[in-house]
């Protein structure tokens, strides 16, 4: 049974990395012939939405969604288990997401998150928030929203932990709502804490036969005060996670 698991983990595991490595081909193929910029990284957004969804076939992840997507552009704000929120967020969203700088220098996973429109961040250096301010205000106003794991870390407390201020701040500078985001696994196991590296992670977690997520899609929240989006986004996480966990538990 543990070989079987492992031929089974190890065997998705080579067909994210060749099916990544496809997409990237395909995609920086066919950018040689656009010129600019921008359309590019559009245009790279949608080739990760095709990757995403190849994804989910390749992992038998099966996604529970509540709520509907989010139709306005705003800060999509998230609680945070694992690297493999996103993928599971933006399965149906053309949206930016917001990653740690050290993540940019993934092997594979760098290079197409750089050119699929991923914002890396350095969250201690002020130089590199502003230009991701700068960015980000840029996204906005083409109507693309922003993904962002206020959190900070990932952790597997059965609700959120303190939330940094600063992508509250921001909407509340852009004038954008923010857009609260709640997921979960089944398996608590699943969350990516402590010294996890990123191979070792994937093989034990995708090793099961099914990965069991709920998402729930929240109203847009509209204020002029970063405290009052805290409060509210997180007191509306937090029940659905806890809700997420009566269910799986009953």
């Amino acid at each position: 049974m543990i070989i079987l698991k492992f031929l089974l983990s190890f065997t998705r595991l080579l067909l994210f990395f060749l099916l990544t490595l496809s997409v990237f081909c395909l995609l920086a193929f066919t950018n040689l012939f656009y010129k600019n910029k921008s359309k590019k990284v559009e245009r790279g957004i949608v080739f990760r939405r095709t990757n995403i969804r190849i994804l989910h076939y390749i992992l038998n992840s099966k996604i529970t969604v509540y709520g509907k997507e989010p139709l306005v552009s705003g800060l999509i704000i998230s609680n945070h288990r694992t690297y493999f929120d996103p993928i599971v967020i933006l399965k149906n969203i053309l949206a930016y997401p917001i990653a740690k700088k050290e993540v940019e220098s993934w092997p594979l996973i760098g290079n197409f998150g750089k050119a699929t429109g991923v914002i890396f961040v350095k969250r201690n250096c002020k130089y590199s928030r502003e230009e991701s301010r700068n960015q980000i205000n840029t996204v906005l106003e083409k109507g693309f929203s922003i993904l962002n794991t206020p959190e900070g870390t990932t952790h597997k407390e059965s609700t959120t932990i303190r939330f940094l201020p600063g992508a509250f701040n921001l909407a509340v500078q852009l004038r954008v709502p923010v857009i609260p985001v709640a997921i979960d696994y089944k398996d608590i196991n699943d969350a990516w804490v402590g010294d996890d590296t990123f191979i070792p992670h994937f093989l034990r977690c995708f090793s099961k036969w099914k990965t069991e997520i709920k998402v729930s899609y929240l109203e847009p929240i509209y204020s002029n005060n970063a405290d009052e989006l805290i409060i509210a986004s997180k007191k509306q996480i937090d029940a659905e996670l806890i809700r997420f966990r009566k269910e799986w538990n009953n």
